[in-house]
């Protein structure tokens, strides 16, 4: 670091340590025994946590010290939990205040940011594996990763965090058990503010990439709200191999068009053994049948040898569901209201002839929206049913013998192959086709070459002109 950045590092962190010491005076007086915040033993599960405060004592004595509005507390409140000297004592990961009956605690000295300790990954790595032997095993998603992180970057010495971790677990059991949920309260709050858990901004991060101020409320919550869960490269990578992999035959851009390239050899010989309801389909179109159950259901050949596995299922109502589903997605907007009646006819309601089968949050949720139908108020029941046929009646269903007689029926067409002097022959064969506009011009022209040609009525055209004779203007009346 150069002398320039350790200057402007300083002049960041002064104004920084200012500031922490007004909080820390302020957090004296919230735990003054007779003007501070008041706390009394609470109940915590089957345990009795020792000074407890709630969220709505810590937002009134702000309110009332301070002389400022409830949101003005409430976020001042919130900024004391997001540097930790505030913690919670039941939701860890939301480093907010709530203004209600939820316990809090005031966070130890030792734990508080002016002390300046180090965050080492050592001591990290510590707390990792003795939550792990706590937990027997059972980490949080993050925290698992994070322990098998360190695990393998700091694989020279786990012999020794492993020791630490447990020497510390011994030392922990000999506490009480209150003082001991308090200590675990107070390390956990610690390490969620200093490695805080994805979508937890923490207030701990500064620097020229911090662009709003890490103290507000509101910036806590936009951030959170915008926060995407991230996929590695390596694991975006291989998605894309593996797809390249299993679709490379079928890429007419990659692999060559059986039996020939319309569009090159103006062969409709592909068209003809592509069409939606052929009989006998292809081996190339069955095979895309395997790779997934979404490339099933848009091929409507696929869907009607599904159709005919799950009939012999006895649980054909499925299917037609998914189909009536999209029907009613994509339909027209004049036949909406009707087609979602009939589905609730003839699928959902008591006693409806084709009755399916799905649990009772997604039904009464369905039933509730069918009161003002829309294009999409069946997506609940259709993804229920959808999930249902996939991880259920496709897998046996590629195994049936329904599936196995179409893969041997389906036919290989071989290639065909045209000499040059066939392909010029059905280029010069070819028309451009005509402009649609030029087409209505015509249709316009001869129109109107019909209407001069052809004989007139003098009767019909003497009656109107007497009619319009007759008619008398109303300034005359």
């Amino acid at each position: 670091m150069t002398i320039r950045n350790v200057r402007d590092h300083g002049q960041r962190f002064r104004p920084r340590m200012a500031c922490l010491k007004k909080v820390e005076s302020v957090m004296l007086e919230m735990q003054d025994p007779k003007t501070g915040v008041k706390s009394q033993p609470q109940r915590l599960v089957i345990t009795t946590i020792p000074h407890a405060i709630t969220g709505e004592d810590i937002v009134a004595w702000l309110t009332n010290c301070y002389s400022i509005e409830a949101e003005e507390a409430w976020a001042l409140g919130t900024m004391l939990v997001a540097f930790g000297y505030i913690y919670p004592l039941q939701d860890h990961k939301r480093l907010v205040i709530k203004p209600d009956a939820s316990l809090y605690r005031f966070q130890t000295p030792y734990f508080w940011p002016a002390q300046q300790w180090p965050v080492e990954d050592t001591d990290y790595a510590i707390y990792l594996a003795k939550r792990n032997i706590r937990k027997k095993g059972t980490l949080e998603l993050y925290e698992q990763v994070q322990y098998n992180s360190l695990h393998k970057w700091m694989n020279h010495k786990w012999d020794f965090i492993v020791m630490q971790a447990k020497e510390q677990y011994r030392a922990g059991k000999e506490r009480k058990k209150p003082d001991r949920v308090v200590f675990d309260c107070q390390e956990r709050a610690y390490w969620v503010v200093h490695r805080p858990p994805p979508g937890t901004v923490s207030a701990m991060d500064y620097g020229l990439e911090r662009m709003v101020d890490p103290n507000t409320e509101e910036m806590i919550f936009t951030q959170q709200s915008i926060m995407r869960p991230r996929v590695k490269s390596s694991v975006s990578i291989g998605a894309l191999v593996k797809y390249s992999v299993t679709y490379n035959k079928h890429d007419p851009f990659l692999a060559p068009c059986l039996p020939s390239n319309p569009w090159v050899t103006d062969d409709v010989t592909y068209w003809l053994l592509n069409m939606a309801n052929v009989e006998i389909p292809t081996k190339m179109r069955v095979e895309r049948w395997t790779f997934s159950f979404g490339e099933l259901l848009s091929d409507p050949r696929g869907r009607d040898d599904f159709r005919l596995f799950l009939k012999k299922e006895f649980s054909g109502e499925n299917l037609a569901f998914w189909e009536a589903c999209e029907d009613l997605k994509w339909g027209t907007a004049a036949t909406m209201n009707d087609k979602a009646q009939q589905v609730y006819k003839t699928f959902l309601t008591r006693g409806a002839p084709r009755w399916i089968n799905i649990d009772g949050k997604t039904m009464e949720v369905t039933v509730k929206g069918l009161k003002h139908p829309h294009r999409y108020v069946l997506d609940a029941a259709q993804t229920h049913i959808f999930m249902l046929m996939k991880k259920d009646s496709f897998g046996r269903y590629l195994k049936s013998p329904v599936f196995k007689d179409t893969q041997k029926r389906a036919i290989c067409p071989d290639q065909h192959m045209f000499s040059v002097s066939q392909l010029e022959a059905n280029a010069r064969k070819r028309r451009p086709s005509i402009s649609p506009i030029i087409v209505r011009q015509l249709e316009q022209e001869e129109r109107a070459r019909m209407a001069t040609s052809g004989p007139v009525d003098i009767t019909q055209v003497m009656s109107k002109l007497s009619n319009k004779g007759k008619e008398v203007p109303p300034s005359k009346k």
